[in-house]
């Protein structure tokens, strides 16, 4: 004898309907997860420090803050330590000639040496400056870049060469690792813009 019951075709739906609405808020779940290990992740790689300092010595020098983060973070990775093989020192990677340049621009009165540019505080004001005077000179952010990478002197003959500019700005840069550099600034612009930037 069968004593199996059948089940209600509006039970059957309703189970459906159930697993169905359970395993998309599973799925819902892991997306949000994901999403917030993402984010955290993109925090460590693209970290807001030395807020204080970026944003006194951005403003001083007319620079959007974002652009000075990414510019930090592409040439130390927020290390007041590093130095490059070139000798490049500190937070922002200035270098000795660039230093001693812009010590004469800004008619420096105070006692400074270059070793002291591990100090964060100088190296974001010495960093911004140049930044800033080169934003004065040359105006976009592309061109900038180029003068702070490559020198002022070759982003200038550059800038005179119909074939690697564009109303211009350097669009055709003819160093790779230079080409690379301004790319690199830009995109991480760009992440700092969408991570702590959103609304503006």
């Amino acid at each position: 004898m069968n004593t199996h019951r059948p089940v209600k075709k509006s039970t059957y739906i309703f189970r459906r309907i159930f697993v169905l609405a359970v395993f998309i808020g599973i799925i819902a779940l892991f997306v949000h997860l994901f999403n917030i290990g993402k984010g955290y992740v993109l925090q460590k790689l693209y970290p807001l420090e030395y807020t204080q300092l970026v944003e006194k010595y951005s403003a001083e020098n007319g620079l959007d803050e974002v652009f000075v983060y990414a510019v930090i973070n592409c040439e130390s990775s927020f290390d007041p330590n590093a130095e490059s093989s070139i000798g490049a020192k500190g937070l922002m990677q200035i270098t000795k000639d660039a230093f001693e340049w812009a010590m004469f621009r800004k008619s420096e009165t105070r006692d400074l040496t270059f070793d002291m540019l591990n100090d964060p505080e100088l190296n974001i004001e010495y960093g911004t400056y140049l930044l800033g005077l080169f934003k004065e000179e040359f105006g976009s952010v592309e061109n900038v870049l180029c003068a702070y990478h490559a020198g002022r002197g070759q982003t200038i003959k550059w800038l005179k060469d119909d074939t690697l500019t564009t109303d211009g700005v350097v669009t055709n840069i003819p160093f790779k690792d230079t080409s690379a550099y301004v790319a690199k600034v830009k995109k991480t612009m760009d992440i700092y813009q969408k991570l702590y930037y959103k609304g503006e």
